[in-house]
């Protein structure tokens, strides 16, 4: 039984595990940081974002968005002239602070936790005792416990629940985003959430927070098995798609249509192929089931397969397009899409912008891209021999046109507008032309 003085200490501890948080800052305002830091505001909480772009901290400011995302523009807009969220580069005290920063790869492809390095080094410098901190960022299991350690370091005064348990001074938890690009501002409401303390006291004070605008399920769980379920989450996609990739590949060897022998296999009521493509893309397929690789190198072979697989993927679909320039000295091809998936801007570890540079680099003809929702070529293709076009003058001057992204604009393309021309379509949506 708790002794008087314990009960009173139980009380206020479970107090602070369900307290509301009132100010939040969010370091890194990209594709997630952003549009959690904007519904946080709608919701009435004090937003401080930060991120070391002084130019997106300048747009954010001025009540404007850097990125498109459905909704999100009126949302910053509505929280900045609230006076609900504010950007800048440095980071503010707070309540809560949420870690939204990037976890790229290295060339070996390592992760690479340096973004993750500096934010705690940034928000060491401001925490004060009953603080929450919360990595959103993907993460090779075991990041979380990494990441307090980092804080504990650099601040030897406070206590952390890696080295004291439930009487921390900070609480520390991971929670992954679950968010799909043109639908952010919706799932990040709407979707179920994972929690992973470092404690269970950890756990529900992040629990608390997501409460405050998550109308899905707030899951508790450890930390490591929260890192692992995202991680594990998105290697099953990428095992998947290779698995669609491969068996294209073997129909191509057939001369068989890959896309209507997995219309035919998925009507057997157990089976559910996905479907093939030029390759995969985004922040999170392509780049976190290497961070599973790295945590278990001997145990992952599957998974080391199929990424194996999907990175080939690119160099194949070049090939398709040399092989429809046969007889063609000098062809001029229209790439239409560059992002990685439909009907977003989003242009992170897309397989077309590969596709496009070994193009260049392997063709003696013009190349013209297509992307509706981008101004300017990216910088991976910039001193190419590349035009950025508007899809009437890329269809009337290439001999070669290849589809890399489904957007709704060319699945719209009058199919009179192709016969007669040599058509590479990586996606399968122009089958019926």
């Amino acid at each position: 039984m708790l002794g008087p003085s314990q009960t009173k200490s139980a009380q206020v501890d479970a107090g602070r595990e369900r307290r509301l948080w009132q100010h939040i800052c969010v370091l890194g305002l990209g594709y997630v940081g952003l549009p959690t830091a904007a519904v946080l505001a709608s919701k009435g909480c004090h937003v401080t974002g930060v991120d070391v772009d002084s130019k997106r901290v300048a747009i954010i400011n001025g009540g404007g968005t850097p990125i498109t995302e459905p909704d999100l523009s009126s949302m910053v807009q509505d929280a900045v002239a609230s006076g609900r969220l504010k950007a800048q580069t440095e980071v503010a005290p707070a309540d809560a602070f949420i870690i939204a920063v990037p976890t790229p790869l290295k060339g070996d492809q390592e992760p690479d936790l340096r973004h993750l390095r500096a934010a705690a080094t940034e928000v060491a410098r401001v925490l004060v005792p009953n603080n929450l901190v919360v990595l959103e960022s993907t993460s090779p299991v075991g990041t979380t416990e990494a990441f307090c350690d980092w804080l504990a370091v650099a601040r030897p005064d406070l206590s952390f629940p890696h080295r004291v348990g439930a009487a921390s001074d900070i609480r520390v938890a991971y929670s992954p985003e679950r968010v799909l690009p043109g639908a952010i501002v919706g799932e990040l409401v709407e979707n179920d959430r994972i929690i992973g303390g470092i404690t269970p006291e950890c756990g529900e004070a992040a629990r608390s927070l997501y409460q405050q605008f998550v109308h899905g399920e707030c899951s508790v769980t450890k930390a490591t098995t929260a890192e692992l379920v995202k991680l594990t989450e998105n290697a099953h996609r990428d095992v998947n798609i290779a698995f669609a990739n491969e068996i294209s590949l073997v129909c191509d060897e057939h001369g068989v249509d890959p896309w209507e022998l997995i219309e035919l296999a998925n009507r057997h009521p157990r089976v559910s192929v996905l479907q093939p493509g030029p390759g995969v893309g985004g922040h999170c397929i392509a780049v976190d089931p290497w961070f599973l690789v790295h945590s278990a190198p001997g145990l992952t072979h599957v998974i080391q397969t199929a990424r194996q697989v999907n990175d080939r993927r690119p160099a194949w679909v070049v090939d398709q397009v040399l092989a429809a320039c046969h007889g063609i000295a000098r062809p001029d091809i229209a790439c239409l899409g560059l992002a990685y998936k439909a009907d977003v801007g989003d242009l992170r570890e897309s397989p077309a912008i590969e596709i496009v540079k070994k193009l260049c680099t392997r063709m003696a003809g013009r190349v013209f891209v297509v992307e509706p929702h981008i101004e300017d070529l990216p910088v991976q293709l910039a001193g190419e021999r590349i035009e950025l076009v508007d899809l009437d003058e890329a269809l009337e001057a290439a001999t070669i046109t290849v589809l890399l992204t489904d957007h709704r604009e060319f699945l719209e393309i009058d199919p009179d507008r192709l016969r007669g021309k040599r058509v590479v379509d990586t996606r399968g949506a122009w089958r019926g032309f």
